[in-house]
């Protein structure tokens, strides 16, 4: 019994941070950046390298994507943003068509999550 327990041990520790981890993606690098904090309400609209869509870190059919957007902002009167965060290695078309989607669905406001360059914001490197 407590093999089997230890075993049901080792597999949880193992799968647990691979399902909280979410999607991967390979951000770009912007100089003029701020920081903002992220609350726990906010949508996040993701892409992958493959160009695979999540939705606050599920993954998501394509044809369901804004289906899923209209029914979440139903019920917002004034707070329509969406965070999109989208891996730097997809072609401009596949960002720009998640970013339609967004808007069509409701969206007003949309922030890109992206990693800053080094040095403070507004700073030119050389």
């Amino acid at each position: 019994m407590i093999d089997v327990m230890l075993v049901l041990l080792i597999i949880f520790m193992i799968v647990t941070p691979l399902v909280a981890a979410g999607f991967q993606a390979t951000l770009p690098v912007a100089a003029n950046t701020f920081d903002s904090k992220e609350e726990d309400d906010e949508i996040i609209l993701g892409m992958d390298v493959t160009g695979s869509y999540f939705l606050d870190g599920l993954p998501v059919a394509k044809d369901q994507i804004e289906a899923r957007l209209q029914a979440l902002y139903a019920n917002r009167e004034t707070d329509k943003l969406i965070y999109f965060k989208a891996h730097s290695g997809l072609k401009y078309a596949q960002v720009q068509e998640a970013v339609e989607m967004a808007r069509r669905s409701g969206a007003r406001v949309l922030v890109a999550i992206m990693d800053k360059r080094g040095g403070p914001a507004g700073e030119e490197e050389q």
